[in-house]
């Protein structure tokens, strides 16, 4: 919205000006202080499976009748990944506000 209203007025962002400025810097530093765990986190439960299942063999064992752990941890993979967009898709929502709000200020 705010990103609207600097195009209608036809503003010139000086954005080496807001890159250097101290709010963006700690704006980048809380950025990466949500998404590096986020990615570490996705990583490790992505590639748990395929080791798991070459490596050992505590997943073959029934969970509920003929369904392995196997495919029980394999769903549960859609359902992190649906539940990381989810809480990705709102942080952002907030970063974007915030990368404006920085923006405006550098403007004044």
């Amino acid at each position: 919205m705010a990103q609207e209203q600097l195009q209608k007025e036809k503003v010139e962002i000086d954005y080496e000006k807001v890159q250097s400025s101290p709010q963006f810097k700690a704006f980048l530093a809380k950025k990466r202080r949500f998404i590096i765990p986020m990615t570490i986190f996705f990583m490790i439960f992505y590639f748990l499976l395929p080791i798991f299942t070459s490596y050992t063999t505590f997943l073959n064992t029934p969970a509920i009748g003929d369904i392995s752990w196997t495919w029980i941890f394999a769903f549960s993979q859609f359902i992190m990944v649906w539940v990381l967009s989810s809480i990705y898709v709102r942080k952002a929502s907030s970063f974007d506000k915030e990368a404006e709000r920085i923006i405006r200020d550098q403007l004044k």
